[in-house]
């Protein structure tokens, strides 16, 4: 899955694709770069870069505090 593809998705994806986005992020972080440039890039929709924070900073958290 690349960065692209994952935000071209709807801002409200299953949980399934948010854990998958979520697994992505821990492997690579070229991927989480790019992830995060995409979103912020996307100036028009607020919501996609709330819900891209949340999921790199949720990769972040489960790394120091294992859920």
């Amino acid at each position: 899955m690349s960065y692209k593809d994952t935000m071209k998705r709807k801002a409200s994806t299953s949980h399934d694709e948010a854990e998958a986005t979520i697994r992505e992020l821990r492997k690579s972080p070229e991927f989480a770069a790019e992830y995060l440039r995409a979103a912020l890039e996307d100036a028009d929709e607020p919501r996609v870069l709330l819900i891209t924070l949340a999921r790199v900073g949720r990769t972040l958290l489960s790394d120091v505090f294992p859920l």
